[in-house]
């Protein structure tokens, strides 16, 4: 039987080829398209009669069409490419013939809610066939749809183009001068079955390599090399992202219009926690105003130490050497300490510790979509309650940089009773293990495993009963990074760390001394870390609010000028990258990891005044946030959420301090 017909508890991955794939699709579409028109016609306004309902149609699609989406993230191939546009308009149209079924509407606008989570639930299904089109006209709909269709096709060449550029470009250095300063473990990956330290070495712009070859490496013009290299990718040729931008922005513009907006950015924020575009850019300028002076003194002290004009490709370099002598250990040296296997027991030390819950792995019995990939089980109280997979290499041959966590099933208590547990994903790009088997992280590394295991956290634990505000289904996109980044802060936490920094070889824990020097260095750069981010969210908003002067790339250089001078070169391309904006979902909503992160920041805070030295008040205070913004997931306003852990509204204060950018907090 094809796989992908009826999906199991877990799916056979193996089993699930493009071919498979293109068999199985035409088949879902019109079982989907047949059970849609039946409701439409029959479904009568009640929660199982209608909303149930309406999941069980579409669900064995969406569910399909997620994994071969999934596929084409972590095992990109022509042949997966051929599948996915084949069938992305069909999809694309089936989804807005369902948020456009005037019936549907009617039916979310008045059928009955027995439960507050049901009654967001249904006033979301109406906002989402507003912002669908339901409303338009014929001739209006008509574009509406060739624009959606349009979009989505945009979206993925997008993606392509920059995972086929950055496939595209490799050095190869063949001298020991060229690779002067690099970590042994870096070496090692770049000269692959070679001689780690006789090479030759390929050096390459996806992530595992780029950044920390940027840290460590003492020549400048390779470092110069690679750096223009990976700020121009997909800016040139049959990959060039230029065109597809200019049309994006067209198209989204158009979009909006068609419903009644001003401009795409006023769309965006109509289903987002922050009410107007004027309330981003004042959280972004209260920030950023806090941050500009403090990078200043930074960027003088850095120029002071390197004793030469820095330029672009030298910035990483002088850094990490700067935050060496001041702080007075290394990458490497702490890397010996950041081995993945204790890091990650680590980690799920600590959401028992927090949470309550128990996390176990189960090998052989659950087939995974590569050999990189591990599974695990989520138990609380003895019982499973989610599971999740682990796919935590980078192989830019075939998988997309960044990471990111993603779901297959969402919790749902079914009307028979029975409770569907989640499953989630949890991709990230780490360096692979050394030839000895040793898979060492970079610090940044550790942040980011942290940070994806939040977003699961979230999707796991959970206590809503229905799928559409289940985990992080419902959550406002300026939301959604809050569970993620409140993860981060452990990574600094002296009791976190030493439950899993152990040195690699001798298994001695991390000394305190170290570990000290690793706190203090916390803030190192902060005003840069922070402007950098508001660069890209400022940036994301203006294009979107539209009205500018020149073209995207003008409005780049103004805002990186402002924001972030000295850090680009003059050929710079970011925006033909930016796969956020993009191909992701951050169009208009980049902001969001700063809105987040401001009550990320304070839901930490209340750890901190509780005491992170007093074992019961962490304890205490764990169980309060698992029970708020962990288990109330998209079924409750997430500002209310807040007010419901913390007591209060949030405020920007507590982010100042943690980033030591308030006078107080230096």
């Amino acid at each position: 039987m094809n796989p992908f017909y009826k999906i199991a508890e877990f799916p056979d991955f193996p089993a699930m080829t493009p071919a498979a794939a293109e068999e199985a699709l035409p088949k879902l579409l019109a079982d989907a398209q047949a059970s849609v028109d039946a409701l439409e016609r029959d479904a009568p306004p009640t929660w199982d009669g209608f909303v149930r309902a309406l999941d069980d149609a579409t669900h064995p699609l969406t569910l399909a069409w997620g994994i071969v989406s999934h596929f084409m993230s972590v095992l990109n191939s022509e042949a997966w490419r051929k599948v996915h546009e084949r069938f992305q308009p069909e999809l694309v149209a089936f989804s807005l013939r369902v948020g456009q079924s005037r019936r549907f509407y009617e039916l979310a606008k008045k059928t009955p809610a027995d439960t507050p989570v049901r009654r967001r639930i249904l006033e979301k299904m109406a906002q989402g066939a507003e912002l669908a089109g339901v409303a338009l006209d014929g001739a209006n709909q008509k574009r509406f749809n060739e624009i959606k269709a349009e979009l989505a096709k945009l979206s993925s060449d997008f993606r392509n183009h920059v995972l086929d550029a950055t496939k595209a470009f490799s050095l190869m250095l063949t001298t020991p001068a060229e690779v002067a300063g690099l970590p042994a473990q870096l070496k090692a990956m770049m000269a692959g079955d070679g001689d780690a330290e006789k090479g030759p070495w390929k050096a390459t712009i996806e992530e595992a390599v780029y950044f920390p070859f940027m840290k460590h490496a003492r020549n400048r013009p390779v470092r110069e090399a690679l750096l223009r290299a990976r700020a121009t990718r997909a800016s040139s040729g049959a990959l060039d992202n230029t065109p597809l931008i200019d049309r994006i922005l067209a198209l989204r513009k158009e979009m909006a219009g068609l419903l009644g907006f001003k401009a795409y950015a006023d769309y965006s924020l109509a289903t987002k926690c922050a009410p107007s575009v004027a309330a981003v850019q004042a959280m972004e300028d209260k920030l950023a105003a806090a941050s500009k002076p403090v990078k200043a003194h930074e960027d003088e002290a850095l120029a002071a130490f390197a004793r030469e004009k820095i330029e672009p490709w030298d910035i990483a370099y002088w850094s990490e050497r700067q935050r060496e002598k001041l702080y007075s250990y290394s990458e490497e040296e702490l890397m010996q300490y950041f081995n993945f296997p204790d890091v990650l027991k680590g980690l799920f030390g600590l959401a028992e510790r927090l949470f309550g819950v128990t996390i176990e792995e189960r090998t052989g019995d659950v087939p995974v979509w590569h050999p990189d990939v591990r599974f695990f089980r989520v138990c609380e109280e003895g019982l499973a309650i989610a599971h999740f997979y682990l796919d935590p290499y980078s192989r830019p041959e075939t998988k997309s940089g960044g990471a990111w966590m993603n779901e297959f099933r969402t919790r749902e208590r079914r009307a028979d009773g029975t409770v569907e547990l989640p499953l989630a994903l949890i991709v990230c790009n780490q360096s692979r293990p050394d030839a000895k088997g040793r898979a060492l992280m970079r610090f940044g590394e550790v942040e980011t495993i942290f940070h994806e295991f939040g977003h699961a956290l979230q999707h796991m634990l959970t206590r809503v009963d229905d799928a559409g505000a289940s985990g992080i289904n419902l959550i406002e996109w300026d939301a959604v990074e809050v569970a993620s980044q409140f993860m981060e802060n452990w990574c600094t936490d002296a009791k976190t760390v030493r439950s899993f920094a152990r040195h690699v070889d001798t298994g001695e824990p991390i000394p305190d001394e170290l570990l000290a020097r690793v706190r203090a260095a916390k803030n190192y750069r902060a005003a840069n870390a922070m402007l950098r981010q508001l660069s890209f969210g400022t940036l994301d908003m203006l294009l979107h609010v539209g009205g500018f002067a020149g073209t995207p790339d003008d409005v780049k250089r103004r805002v990186f000028d402002d924001l972030t001078p000295g850090t680009s070169v003059p050929e710079d391309r970011f925006l033909n990258a930016f796969s956020h904006i993009f191909s992701g979902g951050y169009a208009a909503g980049y902001y969001g990891y700063k809105w987040s992160e401001v009550m990320s920041a304070d839901c930490f805070g209340a750890f901190e005044e509780a005491g992170l030295d007093d074992e019961e008040a962490v304890r205490r205070t764990g169980r309060r946030y698992r029970d708020t913004v962990l288990a109330l997931g998209g079924g409750t306003d997430p500002m209310e959420v807040f007010r419901l852990f913390r007591g209060r509204a949030p405020e920007t204060a507590a982010l100042l301090h943690q980033s030591g950018l308030l006078p107080e907090s230096k």
